[in-house]
């Protein structure tokens, strides 16, 4: 292990039996390697960085060290990564639509990290939502509707586990190579054939630069490539709250309101969007599409528009519906989820100090008020309230008078929503002028082509 770190702390290149080697102690039952010593090669490697070869390498360790999922009896699987952000429930309205499309959709999600949610958390504010699943009931819940979401075994890539926790305390987090190792690592042992990739960039993401966000997504498409999988990745746009809900169950609402056909735009073009990358790698990696239920297009070419469409006709409702139902939660949530979900006893509005414009939302710190309410962790011991959280009413570019409401806050008690009122009321900013631009929405999609291009 000495001269595993000397190699790296000298600017040299690992080979991939030796980052093998490596993985194989880490997670050994026996003597695993000490924290100090693994702490070195982290920092080691935030100083020096490691190669596409060795991240590739490092990725393929990972994976191959724990259990791993074949659907290879189910046909073609797709999966879905987001790197997080503010707001951000997407998976939870895309992957029913992604289903009702007739594309199996297996996938394993984390909790909440940092300032922003997870979609495991959010889905356990469904009562009796069960997300620990044997790979056995994972299967028959995959073969019945087509979707399955759970959390990842303690078999499942032990070792980034292991490095996560290291990382946390080191401050060796935001290496880029590090970070495409354990999202890919966990994406490849998820079994999924095609990958889409949601990697976000802006003040609410963890990569506020676009160019380093970029610099993630190229990474980890050029893994999937070299390990078979068929990635494509979509860099898209947190410049503000993803949506209008911030908070679990709240969250939870606004996904269903989507599948029912009257969600906010952005989301719902945001997830559209997605769902068209999702069928191109299906089709790439020879998914049948031909008896997709498409009627509601008339071309024979499957558009945005058409998936658009889709969406309001209900059918990706139906399978939320039966998902929810084989995953242990009451299927009636789909049609009345304020009759299950989690309600806060204080909900107050949050008025506009001044007229004008909105023309900047303090992203980030908007994710963390909503953990200081209690939507979040800020330790693993912590228990999270779904009920807390906030429904924002406007957006970047809309105009506002003083008094209007430009959120509703949703609270654990009269003192926690008078506090959050005033954070967020110097979170939103108010201009004389409307913006002269607005960030897009997404900004572009990588694919293995179009890098080799």
């Amino acid at each position: 292990m000495l001269e595993f770190i000397a190699t790296k702390k000298y600017g040299g290149s690992h080979t991939p039996e030796a980052l093998d080697a490596f993985i194989a102690a880490l997670i050994a039952s026996d003597s695993p390697l000490p924290d100090y010593q693994v702490a070195a090669w982290l920092m080691a490697v935030c100083w020096r960085d490691l190669n596409f070869d060795e991240t590739a390498a490092l990725t393929l360790a990972m994976a191959a060290h724990g259990r791993t999922c074949d659907w290879s009896d189910v046909g073609i699987v797709v999966d879905k990564h987001s790197t997080g952000g503010v707001g951000d429930k997407t998976t939870i309205a895309l992957a029913p639509l992604v289903a009702a499309l007739g594309i199996p959709v297996a996938k394993f999600s984390g909790r909440a990290l940092g300032f922003t949610g997870g979609t495991l958390d959010k889905l356990e504010s469904i009562p009796c939502f069960t997300v620990d699943l044997t790979p056995s009931q994972m299967r028959s819940i995959l073969t019945n509707c087509g979707l399955v979401i759970a959390g990842q075994t303690a078999d499942m890539v032990p070792a980034d586990k292991a490095l996560y926790a290291l990382r946390d305390v080191t401050v060796t987090v935001d290496n880029i190579a590090l970070i495409a190792a354990s999202i890919m690592s966990k994406k490849i042992a998820g079994g999924a054939n095609g990958i889409v990739l949601d990697v976000k960039y802006g003040e609410g993401a963890f990569m506020q630069r676009y160019e380093d966000a970029r610099q993630l997504a190229e990474t980890m498409v050029a893994i999937g490539e070299r390990t078979g999988r068929t990635v494509r990745a979509v860099l898209s746009s947190m410049e503000q709250p993803l949506g209008s809900a911030v908070g679990n169950a709240l969250e939870i609402a606004e996904a269903i309101e989507t599948l029912q056909g009257r969600g906010p735009k952005d989301f719902e073009e945001l997830i559209c969007r997605l769902a068209w990358e999702m069928v191109q790698v299906y089709q790439a990696c020879g998914g049948r599409t031909s008896d997709a239920p498409w009627e509601c297009c008339d071309s024979s070419d499957l558009t945005i528009e058409c998936i658009q469409a889709f969406l309001h006709t209900g059918q990706a409702l139906q399978v939320f519906r039966k998902w929810v139902s084989l995953q242990g939660g009451d299927p009636q949530v789909a049609e009345r989820p304020w009759d299950f979900l989690a309600t806060a006893p204080v909900v107050q509005p949050c008025p506009a100090l001044d007229s004008g414009f909105v023309t900047h939302f303090a992203t980030r710190e908007i994710g963390e008020l909503v953990r200081g309410m209690g939507g979040g962790r800020r330790t693993k011991a912590d228990v999270l309230d779904p009920a807390v959280g906030l429904r924002l009413l406007v957006h970047l570019g809309d105009a506002v008078a003083a008094g209007e409401p430009l959120a509703e806050v949703h609270a654990a008690s009269q003192e926690q929503a008078a506090a959050t009122v005033a954070a967020l009321q110097s979170l939103i900013t108010i201009g004389p002028e409307r913006p002269a631009t607005l960030p897009p929405l997404i900004a572009e999609v990588l694919t293995s082509a179009s890098l080799s291009g």
